[in-house]
């Protein structure tokens, strides 16, 4: 609900060269709070971990009005940071407990869809309710829906066997709570194909007004892509179980490239809402398969700290997208639409690595094949 409005926001405080900080500090709390929340689901359990990042979502939202001053304004995007690091975390765990290693694209593509569903109200209804009402409004609304999450949660059962109590000792990390290893390479594709969205979130509200858009529709563009990644997730999510997620992962690629590499050409609206439709299904492709693959390479036992650095590189990505948007960008209309032929090309190196990779265990695969007994005795 809030993504389209907060550039105006802040720029109505004085700190229009700022936006980029909207996004990147919101990320920088998020992904620093995923080590503590990848140990906590493991441990505490799944559900408690998503309250507490829900109930955050309803602190922030009853307090953004207060928060009239830059500094505040972005103390307070971090603190809510803290959500996105909890409530996703243990979800994606949850998800994965009552998942199998049949269906489990299929099943993170059904939790992917379901988020679509409200990032796609979300967005365009937050532009409506502040164009109608005011900003104070749209961020108390936004806090109301997050207070009938929690309430939604209270009721759900605890998947993780063994459970114990908190204690301030659980908030101690070592070197092996901070990264599951097993999962890197996922994680590096992640990065690549979110930086995309960083700049997205952070710079298409202004495109849009610049290619002549009404205020009220400046939620249009993610209203497009978040239907069009709804359209396409359940069917990329079973896709990866059958065909492979490095292969879906490359179709991701090549669209996420090709629609950044679109808007750095739109000259009208509907151009824009094009690539938007383009952009929608990549990362509708791209998130559930990812998060399948991570699931795939991790142990059961790790599985929320594998979660958990899932999301710390789809933060770093998001954060660096809208940190080099923002700075690109600086507020000047005639830098607009640089920052997307860049991602692009981001986009096209994950594409790259893809093929590399996909390449490389068919390598591997081709020279076990090779050496079995089988083969041997032929040779012999």
């Amino acid at each position: 609900m809030m993504i389209p409005e907060l550039p105006n926001y802040i720029e109505s405080m004085g700190g229009g060269e700022l936006k980029g900080f909207i996004i990147f500090i919101f990320t920088v709390a998020a992904g620093l709070s995923r080590p503590f929340s990848g140990k906590l689901s493991d441990t505490v359990g799944r559900v408690p971990v998503i309250i507490f990042g829900a109930i955050v979502c309803v602190l922030c939202g009853l307090i953004y009005p207060f928060a009239n001053t830059i500094f505040a304004f972005l103390f307070l995007r971090f603190i809510h940071g803290l959500s996105t690091g909890f409530t996703p975390t243990g979800t994606s765990a949850y998800v994965a407990d009552i998942s199998t290693l049949k269906n489990r694209g299929e099943a993170i593509g059904i939790q992917g869809l379901c988020a679509n569903i409200g990032a796609a109200i979300g967005p365009y209804f937050g532009s409506i309710i502040t164009a109608s009402y005011s900003m104070d409004a749209m961020f108390y609304a936004s806090s109301g829906m997050a207070l009938f999450s929690v309430l939604i949660l209270l009721g759900l059962p605890e998947t993780l066997e063994n459970t114990v109590g908190f204690t301030p000792k659980l908030l101690r990390l070592n070197r092996y709570d901070l990264i599951e290893k097993r999962v890197l390479f996922p994680a590096l594709i992640m990065v690549l194909l979110m930086f995309s969205f960083g700049v997205v979130v952070t710079v298409i509200p202004d495109l849009s007004i610049y290619l002549g858009m009404a205020q009220k529709d400046k939620g249009l563009f993610y209203l497009y892509l978040t239907l069009a990644s709804i359209a396409v997730r359940l069917f990329a999510g079973k896709a990866s179980d059958k065909y492979g997620r490095a292969h879906i992962l490359k179709i991701s690629a090549f669209l996420l490239g090709f629609a950044m590499l679109g808007i750095y050409f739109v000259q009208t609206p509907n151009q824009l809402m094009g690539c938007a439709v383009l952009f929608g299904l990549a990362t509708g492709i791209a998130a559930p398969t990812i998060f399948a693959w991570t699931i795939d390479l991790s142990l059961d036992k790790f599985r929320g700290r594998a979660m958990g650095t899932i999301y710390i590189a789809l933060e770093a990505g998001v954060g660096m997208g809208a940190l080099i948007a923002g700075w690109i960008y600086g507020n000047k209309a005639e830098n607009l639409q640089k920052v997307f032929l860049f991602a692009s090309i981001l986009s096209f190196i994950g594409l790259f690595l893809l093929i590399f990779h996909t390449f490389r265990k068919n390598r591997i695969r081709q020279a076990e094949q090779e050496n079995t007994p089988e083969n041997k005795l032929e040779t012999i």
